[in-house]
Formats: structure tokens, C-alpha cells, sequence
């Protein structure tokens, strides 16, 4: 993952864009590698869920947290 994060910024900077690395965040699915994801030297902050044009996203890939927030559980 580091590598692709490394690959988008470069990708990015390449054609005058630049990735904010304070709204920046890691969520990993069922990932067996804790290493940190760093960009520019600073380590992204990890997140266990996010919400995403509406529906929350969380660590397990499932919509268990979106179904309990939607039903009000």
C-alpha cells in the first residue's frame, strides 16, 4: 500500500496536484500488515470506519455500521 500511495502522489505531482496529507486517511480491509502508510515523510492517520457519500465504510468490508446508523442502533 505504501507503494501505490507513493505511486498517486508522484502521479499527482506530476500534473501540478498536490495530496493534503492532514485530510489524508488510511482505512485498511482485513489487512495483515500494520506497517504505517507515510506520504512526503508523515505518517497518514488510521481510521477503523469512514463515511462516504453517505454510507459508512468500515474496516470489515460489511455494511453492519451503516444498517445500525440508518436504523438508529
Amino acid at each position: 500500500m505504501q507503494t501505490k500511495t507513493a505511486s498517486v502522489a508522484a502521479v499527482s505531482a506530476s500534473v501540478s496536484l498536490s495530496i493534503h496529507k492532514g485530510k489524508t486517511k488510511v482505512l485498511k480491509f482485513k489487512a495483515e500488515n500494520s506497517n504505517p502508510i507515510t506520504l512526503d515523510g508523515e505518517t497518514l492517520e488510521n481510521v477503523e470506519s469512514f463515511t462516504y457519500l453517505g454510507s459508512i465504510i468500515d474496516e470489515q468490508g460489511d455494511s453492519d455500521a451503516n444498517v445500525k446508523a440508518k436504523i438508529g442502533n
